[in-house]
């Protein structure tokens, strides 16, 4: 019988460790919607969405990956889209560190 008690005081902890935070939240993450987050965004936010949707498809069209080109097309299609992201994160990360210093 220990067994059975031990089970369910580990699913009751696991289930206060993950339900309460969520229950407990506040409101305001909730109240805001998509439409004004997109609005927020900048010009040259705008601008990197639209060339990392543009510069893949353009050269999947360039490259036809769908005839044994796949690898070509990830190194020159893919892989530079997602480091061009990678420093995008990495300076706004930087701008908010410098920003909370002074």
């Amino acid at each position: 019988m220990t067994g059975v008690s031990e089970v369910l005081v580990l699913v009751l902890l696991i289930a206060c460790i993950l339900i309460l935070p969520r229950i407990f939240k506040p409101e305001s993450d909730k109240n805001r919607s998509y439409g004004k987050k997109i609005e927020k965004f900048s010009v040259k936010l705008r601008f990197l969405i639209v060339v990392t949707l543009a510069y893949p498809l353009g050269m999947a069209l360039f490259l036809k990956p769908w005839e044994n080109n796949f690898i070509v097309f990830f190194s020159c299609g893919v892989i530079p889209v997602l480091l061009i992201w990678a420093a995008v994160w990495i300076l706004s990360g930087k701008k908010k560190s410098n920003r909370k210093i002074d």
